[in-house]
């Protein structure tokens, strides 16, 4: 599963993974053992738009050695297969799996990150803003990847805009029964 920063993916994949009785694995869960490997408190959902977690993503753009660690970690999950992943790369990385995207504008996921991060939607919105430059920047520089414009490798798109998570998970598990057998 992927998407936009803010735009729900981790709820949704929780409630697949879990109607699945598949484990949950987060890109962005394997890049904070990665952070707590070199030193930072990675905890929680919002460590991402903390000082230390915008701190780690500065440093991570000095070397493309962090994404790489996680995509290598990641595709060896792929491989074994009945998992439920959220990644910002792994559908371009490979063939394998069910691919669905999750969209939304940047107001309704500043609105979702604000609910999230006891913040304000415009301060959200500035999060969300300067991270979706930051990953397409990166995306595009390591693997040629035009992040959040090219969703080519997606079976599947799922708008989140005012939508509830249950039913957004509803969607995708009635596409995945009506293409598995």
């Amino acid at each position: 599963m992927c998407g936009m920063p803010a735009v729900g993916k981790t709820t949704v994949a929780r409630i697949i993974a879990s109607r699945l009785n598949v484990p949950l694995v987060g890109g962005g869960d394997i890049l904070k053992e990665i952070a707590q490997e070199q030193g930072y408190q990675a905890t929680g959902e919002d460590w991402w738009d903390t000082p230390e977690g915008m701190k780690f993503l500065e440093n991570r753009k000095g070397s493309p050695k962090f994404d790489k660690e996680v995509d290598a970690r990641l595709l060896k999950k792929v491989e074994k297969g009945d998992v439920v992943i959220t990644s910002y790369t792994v559908p371009w990385l490979t063939k394998k799996g069910i691919k669905v995207w999750l969209s939304g504008t940047p107001a309704s996921r500043s609105v979702r990150m604000a609910k999230r991060d006891s913040s304000t939607p415009g301060e959200s919105l500035k999060i969300i803003s300067r991270r979706d430059e930051e990953n397409y920047l990166l995306y595009k520089k390591l693997y040629k990847i035009e992040f959040g414009q090219d969703l080519s490798p997606f079976q599947l798109v799922v708008g989140t805009d005012g939508i509830e998570a249950e039913k957004v998970a509803k969607e995708i598990l009635d596409y995945v029964s009506a293409i598995r057998p």
